[in-house]
C-alpha cells in the first residue's frame, strides 16, 4: 500500500501485489478509480475533465467503481461525494468510508487485493445512521473503459417441451431500443458494446441467476461475481444486475437485495473481481471456453 498522485488527486491509496493495481481515491469518493495489470491499461473509465476536482454541491461523475443506493431516486440516489473520505489500512485490507448526512448514512467499502493472484474482494456496506428504518438495496457500479464489450449469462438453454415455466427475467428502460447494433443476443449470453461513435444511450436489467459479469477491453477480461439470492426482493422489477451504456461509457452494475435496514444496522453487498488476459470472441462456444475457466476461479458468493 502507498499514497500516490493520481490525477491530479494527491491522498490517493495505490494497491498492488506485483501483477495488479488498484487505486482508490480518498480526496473524493470514495472511488476505486483505476484497476489494472500493472503497467497496462486502466480497466476503469475515467472523465479527463472531473480528474483531481474535488468540492462543490453537485454530485460529480469521476468515473470507476462507486456504492450507490437503489432504487434510483433524486437528489437521494446522487447524493455529492466530493469531500474527503475516511480510510484504514489493516495490513491486508483498504476501508474507505463517507457519510451521506442528507440520506441518514453511511458507505463503506473493504478492499483486499490478494497476495498471489489478480484477484479483489470488496465488502460493500451501507449503514443506516439516522433516527428510523429505512428500505434501500446496495448497489456497486463499476464505469467500464471505452471499446470494450459486457458479457451476462442468461439461464441454461432448454428445448420446448423439457419445461414449461419461464426462465428468464429481463428488464428494459424506457429509452433502451433492442435493434441498437450494441446488442447481441445470444442464445447463452446477452452481450453489449460501448462504442464512442454511438450517442444513444441504453440500459437493461436483469435477474442474474449465475451470479457473474464480465468485461472484455482488448485481450483484458475483468470478471465480477456475487450473490444471487432466490427468495429475495430485488428492486427495477426483480434485477441483481444492470448496465448502461453510452458514448463514454458501459456500466457494469449489481445490487443486493432490498432491505429494510432498522437504526444501527446495516446491509451487505459482495463482490470479488479477477482479471485475465484472454483473446476471447463473440460466439457462445467461444465465450464458454474463454470466460467459464475463469468463473470457475472464483468460488460463487
Amino acid at each position: 500500500m502507498e499514497v500516490v498522485d493520481f490525477g491530479g488527486w494527491p491522498n490517493s491509496i495505490r494497491l498492488s501485489n506485483g501483477e495488479v493495481e488498484l487505486v482508490a481515491t480518498t480526496d473524493v469518493g470514495p472511488r476505486i478509480i483505476r484497476f489494472g495489470f500493472v503497467g497496462g491499461q486502466n480497466m476503469f473509465h475515467n472523465y479527463p475533465e472531473t480528474l483531481g476536482k474535488t468540492g462543490g454541491d453537485g454530485w460529480v461523475n469521476y468515473g470507476g467503481h462507486r456504492l450507490w443506493h437503489a432504487p434510483e431516486l433524486e437528489p437521494r440516489t446522487y447524493a455529492p461525494d466530493n469531500g474527503p473520505v475516511e480510510h484504514s489500512w489493516d495490513g491486508k485490507s483498504l476501508t474507505l468510508r463517507n457519510a451521506e448526512p442528507a440520506n441518514g448514512v453511511e458507505k463503506e467499502m473493504r478492499v483486499t487485493l490478494a497476495s498471489d493472484s489478480p484477484r479483489v474482494d470488496i465488502v460493500h456496506r451501507i449503514y443506516n445512521k439516522g433516527p428510523w428504518p429505512i428500505e434501500l438495496a446496495p448497489w456497486a457500479i463499476s464505469v467500464m473503459g471505452q471499446g470494450g464489450r459486457a458479457i451476462f449469462p442468461q439461464e441454461d438453454f432448454k428445448a420446448h417441451g423439457e419445461t414449461l415455466l419461464p426462465a428468464r427475467r429481463m428488464v428494459l428502460w424506457p429509452y433502451a431500443d433492442m435493434t441498437d447494433p450494441r446488442y447481441t443476443w445470444g442464445r447463452k449470453y446477452i452481450q453489449l458494446r460501448q462504442d464512442p461513435a454511438s450517442h444513444a444511450t441504453q440500459k437493461i436489467g436483469m435477474l442474474n441467476t449465475k451470479g457473474w459479469a464480465a468485461y472484455v477491453l482488448g485481450t483484458d477480461v475483468f470478471l465480477k461475481r456475487f450473490p444471487y439470492e432466490p427468495d429475495a426482493n430485488y428492486t427495477d422489477l426483480g434485477c441483481n444486475t444492470e448496465s448502461y451504456t453510452d458514448t463514454n461509457i458501459l456500466e457494469i452494475e449489481t445490487l443486493g437485495p432490498l432491505t429494510r435496514i432498522e437504526r444501527g444496522a446495516f446491509v451487505e453487498h459482495l463482490e470479488s473481481w479477477l482479471l485475465a488476459h484472454t483473446d476471447c470472441g463473440t460466439s457462445d462456444a467461444e465465450i464458454d471456453a474463454k470466460i467459464l475457466p475463469l468463473v470457475a476461479r472464483l468460488p460463487k458468493l
